[in-house]
């Protein structure tokens, strides 16, 4: 699955605004599995500046030396912090999901409000949240 005419190097489905990485997408760059640093390039040559939720970057970042790929990545990246605003948006999710799983809720939560493609590898996860309030989003694999 390389980038070329993949959903998000091409340009946004309707309604797409932009792109959100989960850890899956991380872990992908952090092993330096080719496509997903060709996505990645992809994105920032059309401008497009992915997100990332503080709690995805806290999830997977552990400070070593080892993780300069993903140290690399994150610089093209917006992190998004979790404020109290979407704190709270994130833990009415979470209540209305039935999850206590608080890095994916956040993924969603910002994903929806901003119309973000998710790239991630935990598909089934992060589209039961979505479902539990009646509402789609795209997710493409690293």
């Amino acid at each position: 699955m390389g980038c070329p005419g993949h959903p998000a190097c091409r340009h946004p489905a309707v309604g797409v605004t932009g792109v959100t990485y989960d850890s899956g997408a991380l872990i992908a760059a952090e092993r330096s599995e080719r496509p997903m640093w060709a996505r990645h390039r992809a994105l920032l040559l059309r401008r497009v500046v992915p997100t990332v939720p503080a709690s995805v970057v806290a999830q997977c970042w552990r400070g070593t030396s080892r993780q300069a790929q993903l140290a690399r990545l994150l610089a093209g990246c917006e992190v998004e912090a979790l404020d109290d605003t979407s704190a709270r948006a994130t833990g009415t999710l979470a209540g209305r999901a039935r999850t206590t799983d608080i890095v994916d809720t956040s993924v969603v939560e910002g994903a929806l409000r901003r119309g973000d493609l998710i790239v991630s590898s935990d598909e089934s996860d992060l589209a039961a949240i979505a479902a539990a309030i009646s509402r789609h989003i795209d997710i493409a694999h690293p």
